[in-house]
């Protein structure tokens, strides 16, 4: 490899010239209006490329001079499909829940007539004398955007932007320092693992690059499994350039010649869009041999991986790399020593690595400045369940879950009660509204019997189940074992099959017990992270919610009503309107029928549970009611 000292040309100027033209090549686009629709998985899903189609349709109609580009995630998952209109002499503005019809409006009484339509616009992008800003409001007052910044801004799949952006300065000037700087750069930004472990990132570089042995390798883990969680397939669909850069500085700061982003088969668009992103990169000679003239070469190629929810492990993932079963092996010998093949191999998350360009173009002191002593930078959470501005945020360690719940995230859906929430996905633990004041950070959660994991956060209220949300992911990560260690294989199945007795009403008082000794077992005596934290859901609800687990053993009834086998639907005669038969057309299995005088009532024996009778009878009647136990007062 060539030093600084004796390259021709400096990486740095070598990255400006491709820069200049990139923002040459911008230039004109900057001076015409600009439609950006949101098209990451979440807008998909809500209908965005209907209105992509809309938008393109109308402008094609009226022929009018107008831009209209493909953008990811902006991160309030809720709003989507979510549109920015940037237009000569306004500010950016942008448009929550927008269908064909408003997208029609838009064109036509804004790109037409200049009325931006301000009665459902949800925020101006830039401060303005017209309308608030994201940051006027709580969400984007708490939030600290540094690896998000740029989702839902630029076109994932066009090059030019992310340059236009400082995109890839951050690795011409690694390049032009000597790796074993770069290492030390990222150790004292303190950066450490979002992966879920946590460990520090800059000592994880160090092992590898010190190890002996050629080549070496780098990996990015993108096998996000967790139920609830979307942050790594939302950057992979805003801006895999970020994450390419920080893979690519990994490289050259350990030694690695080879690497590999790992990524589930489930996620298509990220899978488009990554190799979109590398094929552009080796274009620009960001990627392949002699990059930006340094003498580096880095070779990346895409890995689909099947799904399996072990492999986000590091030694599950470099089994199933190498062809074999995603089985996790004894460590040590650690994969910064010995990993893929054999080879020393360095394996980053994608938040982990998204935040390296960061951190050589700012600096360490500045990393530091952001969150806690221990655990500095910005934490990125996937908001869902029963939380009302579901989405993607970031926050500085350190923000409270109640600001993170309540401020960001805009409170409890439909004004009901706060019950719990559960951090760091299956393998994470369930805080109550007295750990509402706990700060996020990798050590505090920990003490409080969670973890940060990767960054799922679910959100429950009263109507949740304590213990049925335990059997839930018990369920998950029993079902997602291995099987290699006779603890977890088969600790976690006795585990789920006495969660399944209580919550079908035939628990027993010692089972409290036995579950409690069981997940001590299995913690000890498995062999990766999977079994280890498997228990933890279980653990934590036992803990701070005991009293629903006794109420299920001791009175066979689940107080939020969520149990199947322990609840029953019944008719409030009172309440029951004779000339209404909409629970009878609902009733799948027929079980609801009209009495001799007219009133409806349901056969017990017939009734699946299937909750279609109550979500259909007319709120101003209210007539079917779920309770636990049955109440004769109640019932008919």
């Amino acid at each position: 490899m060539k030093t600084a000292a004796t390259l021709e040309v400096a990486p740095d100027q070598i990255y400006r010239d491709l820069q200049h033209a990139a923002r040459q090549r911008l230039t004109g686009e900057k001076e015409e209006p600009l439609v950006m629709v949101g098209t990451a998985t979440c807008g998909r899903a809500a209908g965005a490329l209907d209105t992509l189609a809309a938008f393109k349709e109308e402008i094609v109609r009226r022929h009018l001079s107008v831009r209209v580009r493909e953008v990811g995630c902006l991160g309030d998952c809720y709003l989507e499909p979510m549109v920015i209109i940037q237009k000569p002499g306004y500010p950016p503005f942008i448009y929550g829940e927008v269908d064909e019809g408003k997208a029609r409006r838009l064109v036509a009484d804004f790109l037409v007539n200049d009325d931006p339509c301000l009665e459902f616009a949800m925020a101006a992008l830039e401060p303005n004398d017209i309308f608030p800003t994201l940051a006027d409001y709580p969400r984007g007052f708490y939030e600290q955007r540094v690896i998000t910044e740029l989702c839902g801004i630029i076109d994932p799949t066009e090059i030019d932007q992310y340059l236009d952006h400082e995109g890839y300065a951050a690795l011409a000037r690694a390049l032009s320092m000597d790796p074993g700087e770069v290492v030390a750069q990222v150790k004292e930004s303190k950066l450490r693992g979002r992966g879920g472990a946590g460990f520090p990132t800059g000592l994880k570089w160090e092992t590898c690059r010190k190890a002996p042995g050629t080549p070496k390798y780098v990996i990015c883990n993108a096998d996000e499994g967790d139920p609830g969680a979307f942050m790594d397939r939302a950057l992979l669909e805003s801006n895999p350039h970020q994450v390419l850069e920080g893979l690519l500085i990994a490289a050259y700061a350990v030694g690695a010649s080879q690497g590999y982003i790992y990524v589930r088969a489930e996620y298509p668009l990220a899978v488009e869009r990554l190799k979109t992103a590398l094929d552009q990169a080796r274009q620009r000679g960001l990627l392949g041999e002699n990059i930006l003239g340094s003498g580096f070469s880095l070779d990346l190629a895409v890995f689909q991986g099947s799904g399996a929810f072990v492999c986000g492990e590091e030694t599950a993932l470099i089994a199933s790399l190498e062809g074999r079963p995603g089985i996790p092996s004894h460590r040590p010998p650690f994969p910064a020593v010995s990993g893929l093949y054999g080879q020393p191999t360095v394996i980053n998350n994608v938040k982990t690595l998204s935040y390296v360009p960061h951190i050589l173009r700012q600096g360490p002191d500045w990393f530091r400045g952001i969150g806690t002593t221990d655990s500095p930078g910005t934490a990125v959470f996937a908001l869902a369940g029963k939380v009302a501005n579901t989405g993607m945020v970031e926050v500085p360690m350190g923000t409270t879950l109640r600001r993170l719940v309540f401020d960001v995230g805009g409170g409890i859906k439909d004004g009901k009660e706060f019950k719990a929430v559960l951090i760091g996905g299956p393998s994470g633990g369930c805080l109550p509204e007295t750990a509402l004041d706990l700060a996020i950070d990798f050590d505090s959660l920990q003490q409080a019997g969670a973890m940060m994991g990767s960054g799922g956060l679910v959100v429950l209220d009263a109507d949740d189940c304590m213990v049925e949300i335990a059997r839930f992911f018990l369920e998950f990560t029993q079902k997602e074992s291995c099987g290699k260690c006779t603890f977890c294989r088969l600790g976690t199945k006795q585990m789920l099959e006495i969660l399944t007795d209580i919550t079908k009403g035939r628990g027993k008082p010692e089972d409290l017990t036995l579950l409690w000794e069981l997940a001590g077992d299995v913690k000890a005596g498995s062999l990766c992270g999977l079994g280890k934290t498997a228990p933890n859901p279980v653990l934590s609800t036992l803990r701070h919610f005991r009293h629903e687990y006794e109420v299920h053993i001791d009175e066979g009834r689940c107080p939020a009503r969520m149990c199947q086998d322990l609840i029953t639907y019944y008719i409030v005669p009172q309440k029951c309107t004779k000339l209404c038969n909409v629970c009878v057309g609902s009733c799948p299995a027929e079980a609801v029928y009209t009495r001799p005088d007219g009133i409806k009532a349901i056969n017990q024996e017939l009734c699946i549970k299937c909750n279609n009778c109550l979500v259909t009878c007319p709120p101003e009647h209210q007539a079917v009611v779920k309770i636990s136990p049955p109440s004769p007062a109640e019932g008919a």
